[in-house]
């Protein structure tokens, strides 16, 4: 079976690193993978991977995301995907003479561009929905972002219960969890044994995650004398400078966040409490050295740090309300709060950081949870099941 997939991002982050982990174990099932994504350090992840890497120079999308649909000066945007558009037709174009058996949609913001592809390539489509989706109802755009999936896509695949109930309830929704390799992933039987706590922050830096409010935090607990360190992993999303970023800034559509969490770290001085390690490659190796993942983004949704970590026996402070038992479990898994407000993650922290025990019964937890839920093993077979229903292998004659 050979799959074509259509990939938005650039960057090397959970949405990439979840697919790099699905295709592994289905490439043990017979399945090969062609990937078109934009050209950036995500080419070379999917190339080692096995992956038949189509680099473009951009992937034009349709945001409709909760938290980045078109507003106001936010519809400027769409002057970028309007000039990507050209390099993503062509891109498509050249994929018409290769057979693959079915597409891949890795985020429900190709989508626009996915049905041109489905329509030139004729392969069924399978949409897979990562971020959660302004609420049904609320607009013409959503209305027809859902009429699309139902009449267009042959599968919809949402990565969690609370995805899910971001799109049409009319709609058939399967979840199929982002997994991992379980077998790769040492022991952990008691937490290390250590003063200092160490808080890990994994993810591509953009305001968005809760990076800034993770920083004031540390101050908070800072200036109240609990040891903590925290250990920031992941790129920037982007690097200015000049009248770009003057332009960008003022308009609200990028920050250079690394300068920005640099600058707060010198003027908090918290060059002993917060360390910016950068992109981390194998983030096995990190994982080991922390004792509570921070995931405060102001999605109102749990990321793919949470149940890596949980592998690891190791809870989370998750800023997500009214919290489904595939995100995290309060005080169970981890801490939920309500959202993204620095006093309470400080809060959070300092409870994890000052009770050990508490800390290591969440984290022994939190593996339970995550081996029941989260086994890539398990959720690719899902996956691998669905591409079977819409792509069935061919019947051999028998002589």
């Amino acid at each position: 079976m050979r799959i074509l997939y259509m990939h938005p991002a650039a960057a090397f982050g959970g949405a990439s690193k979840s697919l790099i982990e699905l295709y592994t174990c289905l490439r043990q099932q017979g399945v090969t993978a062609t990937v078109l994504t934009p050209r950036g350090p995500v080419c070379e992840a999917f190339s080692a991977a096995g992956m038949d890497v189509k680099a473009v120079r951009g992937l034009s999308q349709f945001d409709n995301t909760r938290y980045g649909y078109y507003r106001r000066l936010r519809w400027i945007i769409l002057l970028r995907e309007l000039l990507l558009l050209p390099f993503s037709l062509a891109a498509i174009w050249r994929l018409r003479h290769e057979r693959f058996d079915l597409l891949h949609v890795n985020e429900i913001t190709l989508l626009p561009l996915a049905l041109l592809a489905k329509r030139l390539l004729r392969i069924p489509m399978v949409v897979h929905v990562r971020s959660l989706q302004r609420s049904p109802g609320s607009g013409l755009r959503t209305r027809l972002i859902n009429h699309w999936l139902a009449r267009h896509a042959d599968a919809r695949v949402a990565i969690d219960h609370t995805v899910k109930q971001t799109l049409d309830s009319t709609l058939q929704v399967q979840v199929v969890h982002n997994g991992l390799g379980i077998d790769n992933v040492p022991a952990r039987t008691s937490g290390r044994a250590t003063a200092v706590v160490n808080v890990g922050f994994l993810g591509v830096l953009i305001a968005l995650k809760g990076i800034y409010e993770l920083i004031e935090a540390m101050r908070i607990l800072k200036a109240r004398g609990v040891p903590v360190h925290c250990l920031v992993a992941g790129e920037n999303a982007r690097q200015l400078s000049g009248v770009k970023a003057w332009v960008l800034g003022k308009l609200g559509f990028a920050r250079d966040v690394r300068a920005d969490v640099q600058r707060l770290i010198a003027q908090h001085e918290l060059q002993g409490h917060v360390s910016l390690l950068g992109f981390v490659g194998d983030v096995r190796t990190l994982y080991p050295q922390l004792d509570v993942l921070c995931f405060p983004s102001h999605l109102n949704a749990a990321g793919r740090p949470v149940f890596e970590a949980a592998f690891y026996s190791i809870p989370s402070v998750v800023a997500v309300e009214n919290p489904v038992p595939d995100a995290i479990i309060h005080e169970v898994t981890g801490l939920a709060i309500a959202r993204p407000d620095p006093v309470l993650l400080a809060d959070a922290l300092q409870r994890l950081a000052e009770n050990a025990a508490f800390r290591e019964q969440l984290g022994r937890q939190a593996e339970e949870w995550a081996q029941d839920n989260f086994s890539i093993n398990a959720n690719a077979s899902l996956m691998h099941g669905i591409y079977r229903q819409l792509a069935p292998a061919p019947v051999t004659e028998q002589p």
